[in-house]
């Protein structure tokens, strides 16, 4: 599972021994750093026990280690408006 924007994840030691205890964590985005196959760096929120961020951090963490929680929501169509005509008038000049 590729983590997208807006993920919440399970954050737990099966994704890295850094994390003795799990913590739950909101996903901005995935950075494309460098890493070993299986692996990859996140840039997101630590969330605490209500959902609210309480930190931000980059954390470096293997691919099937990570548990999803809650999927982003699906992107809103973007609408595009349609422009009224302009009316051009003759200026007065003096």
């Amino acid at each position: 599972m590729l983590p997208r924007t807006g993920d919440v994840l399970l954050v737990t030691r099966a994704a890295s021994v850094q994390f003795l205890r799990s913590i739950k964590f909101r996903v901005i985005r995935v950075l494309d750093w460098p890493t070993y196959d299986g692996w990859l760096w996140l840039d997101g929120y630590e969330l605490n026990a209500a959902g609210d961020a309480v930190s931000r951090r980059s954390i470096f963490v293997q691919r099937n280690g990570l548990q999803q929680l809650q999927a982003a929501p699906e992107p809103r169509p973007h609408t595009v408006r349609a422009r009224r005509p302009v009316t051009r008038t003759p200026l007065r000049v003096g």
